[in-house]
């Protein structure tokens, strides 16, 4: 009778563990809100992931310092759980999977660029998990399914890619109209390099006398560098992460090769880019989409805290990661629920100006942030175009390497 009487209160204790791995995080009393987020904290993009996690841990601290969210009727703390993809797609998927099932977040902010963000929204998706991300060009985002889990927040490749050239003729400037495009083949190279630049050059007139496509890890330019050179190519545009694209200035330089403008999408966004390469970052074009000059709230006093805790120079990044992590931070807030259906039906109803100005999501979970040109002055990024929202003198042509 008593081995009885063990064998159910064992069977029932087993029987209680497994129902309680079966129910979702979201749905036990929880303590705080967990939220999780896959960044490249290190390897090529680590640039970008530092910006990201600085965003990301400040909107969600000064949240707790205010109080926390509303929850059900109680007010909880938000404990935000970053992993390092390594800028590795295949590290985001599992790192995304990891913070579903094993930390149990209730939602999920972003990575950077195609290949990771992608990588990541795909888990989500499959779990129905909502995600909210910057970094990731709609374009690209897009074309991969119709989301119904992750949503993001940046720029058009379409604007992006058509930029130099409204630059080039907004401001008059006199090139041979020879155009270079060295661009990798990874998701928005493609579409930018392959397709999107093309079709510009056409429009305004230009002629693509070299268009190159290369492994995103590629080392040598020299050839494409010697051809476009040997073009007469006074327009180059490039779209390469942040190592590759300082490979291929340095070996411009190295080669002689100097046209009028230059623009390095990408790569040339961050700080390590001017860091490293000092004088021959100067005058350096690269799309952009926030500077603390535009006039959206908190802009300007969020690139001051960032200066003043890191020593290091601001970043379009922390603006893209902060309005995220505020967007998915008001939605739950709005859901008044740790229930990811409701997040997820609250975020599509966002409507509200962030530091990166208006946030409103698309039928394709998608909300354009208008684009800008910047340029490298002085080891600072300054907004040269459109002329209405520039904060500094557009430098051309391009100084001579030194």
């Amino acid at each position: 009778m008593a081995n009885s009487n063990l064998k159910q209160l064992a069977s029932a204790t087993v029987a209680a563990a497994l129902a309680a791995t079966l129910i979702s995080p979201a749905a036990q009393a929880a303590d705080e809100v967990l939220i999780g987020a896959s960044l490249p904290l290190s390897g090529p993009l680590a640039g970008f992931g530092l910006y990201q996690k600085w965003g990301y841990e400040t909107a969600v601290n000064d949240l707790n310092k205010a109080g926390g969210l509303l929850v059900e009727g109680r007010k909880l703390p938000v404990r935000l759980i970053v992993r390092d993809d390594k800028t590795d797609p295949n590290v985001a998927a599992s790192n995304t999977q990891t913070l579903i099932t094993r930390d149990g977040v209730v939602a999920m902010l972003g990575s950077c660029t195609p290949a990771l963000v992608n990588a990541g929204a795909l888990v989500a998706e499959r779990r129905k998990v909502p995600l909210v991300t910057g970094c990731a060009p709609l374009g690209a985002f897009k074309m991969v399914r119709k989301w119904q889990y992750a949503w993001a927040l940046f720029f058009d490749e379409v604007d992006l890619s058509s930029a130099p050239f409204k630059l080039l003729a907004d401001y008059s400037l006199a090139t041979n109209k020879r155009l270079a495009i060295l661009a990798d083949n990874g998701p928005d190279g493609v579409v930018v390099g392959g397709q999107l630049w093309p079709m510009h050059a056409q429009t305004h007139g230009y002629t693509v006398v070299h268009n190159s496509s290369f492994p995103v890890d590629a080392q040598q330019f020299t050839a494409m560098i010697g051809e476009s050179r040997a073009a007469e190519a006074e327009v180059v545009l490039v779209d390469a992460i942040p190592p590759q694209a300082m490979a291929i200035r340095k070996q411009m330089a190295s080669a002689g090769f100097q046209p009028k403008l230059l623009v390095m999408e990408k790569g040339a966004e961050p700080e390590m880019f001017a860091q490293g390469l000092g004088k021959l970052a100067e005058g350096v074009l690269v799309g952009g989409y926030w500077d603390p000059s535009f006039p959206y709230p908190g802009a300007a006093e969020l690139a001051k805290r960032f200066e003043r805790e890191t020593r290091q120079t601001q970043s379009q990044h922390i603006a893209d990661s902060h309005a995220a992590a505020q967007v998915l931070l008001d939605a739950i807030a709005a859901a008044g629920t740790l229930d990811r259906e409701k997040i997820n039906a609250a975020i599509g109803r966002t409507d509200k100006s962030y530091v990166v100005g208006p946030v409103k999501f698309d039928v394709n979970h998608t909300s354009r942030i208008p684009i800008t040109l910047m340029q490298w002055q002085g080891g600072k990024p300054v907004v040269v175009w459109p002329k209405d929202r520039a904060n500094g003198k557009l430098i051309f042509p391009l100084p001579v390497a030194q």
